[in-house]
């Protein structure tokens, strides 16, 4: 089994940093300074045990989150290859307050490892950060563990 230690990744060197904070969150970034939207962009590394497929992983976390965050809408979703694996991908929004937050989320299933890249932005900023979140998102790899 893979663990965590075992998902790279590089973030905005600039950017705070916070590391393995429970809940399978394994790195928490944001910029120093918030724009003026008022809601600071999010990157967000998450690790878990999966035992079905990407598909049917990545379709009951839509579920979940379409349950659990208010006005919640589906905006993009694919699955592709990038770099070594395959990949599920989903952009969607929903509400923080009075915010209408939009997510990139990208999810990555290696023997039996889920990982989970959440980008969050205030609509306003997206177009500013939307290509710096496909660029970390690009830097994601994981590890088959040799032993």
């Amino acid at each position: 089994m893979i663990t965590e230690n075992d998902v790279t990744l590089t973030v905005p060197r600039t950017w705070h940093t916070r590391r393995d904070l429970g809940h399978g969150v394994i790195l928490a970034a944001r910029p120093r300074s918030v724009p003026t939207s008022g809601v600071s962009p999010e990157i967000a590394l998450r690790c878990s045990a999966v035992d079905v497929d990407l598909a049917v992983w990545r379709g009951q976390a839509v579920l979940d989150l379409r349950a659990q965050l208010v006005d919640f809408a589906l905006e993009d979703a694919d699955e592709f290859d990038l770099g070594d694996h395959r990949v599920a991908y989903v952009r969607f929004a929903h509400r923080f307050g009075a915010a209408d937050v939009v997510c990139d989320q990208w999810a990555w299933l290696v023997d039996g490892l889920g990982v989970t890249l959440t980008c969050s932005v205030a609509r306003e900023d997206y177009l500013t950060y939307c290509d710096l979140f496909e660029d970390v998102a690009a830097t994601v790899d994981v590890l088959p563990r040799l032993v």
